[in-house]
């Protein structure tokens, strides 16, 4: 049990650790205001399912990006080209899904907010 335990301990570890990166913060924001907007517009059970899954993934993949990120600067200190690749793909991979829950923001939101108008 105490493993078990020390896991959740070492996890809140690493997302404290995220945290401290602007990123993360401005993704975890960004994510509230998602979850105050949907709970204003009255979003349907479905509809939340699918924003709760794009809100709690961007921030998720940002920590996937920042453990890739420790890991290539711990193996590769100096300047390789291919390390910043690697981060340039972890980045990426950010990028792209966020892109994505923007447009599933917009599919989503959209028709609440021109009904309002």
């Amino acid at each position: 049990m105490k493993k078990f335990i020390d896991s959740f301990r070492f996890a809140l570890q690493g997302i404290r650790w995220a945290w401290k990166g602007q990123n993360f913060r401005v993704q975890v924001c960004i994510a509230l205001a998602v979850i105050a907007l949907a709970y204003t517009m009255g979003i349907t059970r479905t509809e939340w399912l699918v924003i709760l899954v794009f809100v709690g993934g961007v921030p998720a993949l940002e920590l996937v990006n920042s453990a890739i990120e420790e890991m290539v600067n711990l193996a590769s200190p100096d300047f390789n080209p291919l390390a910043g690749r690697i981060k340039d793909m972890a980045a990426g991979a950010v990028l792209f899904f966020s892109i994505f829950a923007f447009v599933v923001g917009l599919v989503i939101f959209l028709p609440y907010v021109m009904a309002k108008f």
